[in-house]
Parts: structure tokens; sequence; C-alpha cells
């Protein structure tokens, strides 16, 4: 019978330069007593992982919005994808950076006011 895997710090994937960039934010933004190295891409950012909660969260996705000019609404349905992990975070940054919003969050030209 075969034990079963765990993976530890130590053999987990090193962090992206944007996941590091992001790893930074979330330790100076959450005052948490550990080096941004430490964050694992892959560990669950809230439950078991970092032990993070709802106000983290808020307080995170101000940070995130502040920082990289996008919006991360809380009426999202995707937050749980999203916030799963600094690697899925990471590349949520990555993919909307620029746009302001994501897609959902943005408003069609249908709801934008005619400009006179």
């Amino acid at each position: 019978m075969n034990a079963p895997l765990t993976i530890r710090a130590d053999d987990a994937r090193v962090q992206t330069e944007a996941e590091r960039d992001l790893a930074e934010l979330i330790v100076a933004t959450l005052r948490l007593e550990m080096s941004p190295n430490e964050i694992v891409p892959e560990e669950p950012l809230f439950g078991g992982g970092l032990g993070l909660d709802s106000i983290d969260a808020l307080e995170l996705a101000l940070a995130v919005s502040r920082t990289h000019g996008i919006e991360l609404r809380s009426d999202d349905e995707r937050n749980l994808q999203i916030f799963a992990s600094l690697a899925s975070l990471s590349r949520h940054i990555e993919a909307h950076r620029g746009t302001g919003a994501s897609p959902e969050a943005a408003p069609s030209r249908a709801t934008q006011p005619a400009r006179a």
C-alpha cells in the first residue's frame, strides 16, 4: 500500500516574478508574520493554507485593485477560484491587468450613457 503523497514547501515550485510581487503585497497588506517566499503558489490562501478570512479577502481585493488597476467584485461567482491560491490570483491579475475590470464587471456598450 502506498503512502499518501505530501508536498512540502521545499518540494513546491518556485514562485514566478508576478507571484513573488503578489506575495509581497499580501504579506504587507495583511501584516502577516512571514516571508513572502514562504507562500507556496498552489497552497490555499483561505481555510487550511494561510488561514485568511473574509475580512482579509476584502483588504486583499482592495490592495490588488489599487496596485494593479483591476476591479475585484465581491459578487463575482468566480471568487472562490480567483482567490483559491497565490497562483490563481496571480493568473487572474495578469489576465485582466490594464482592462480596469474583470470582463463580467465591465459595463457593456448598451448600458453606457450616450454621449451628446
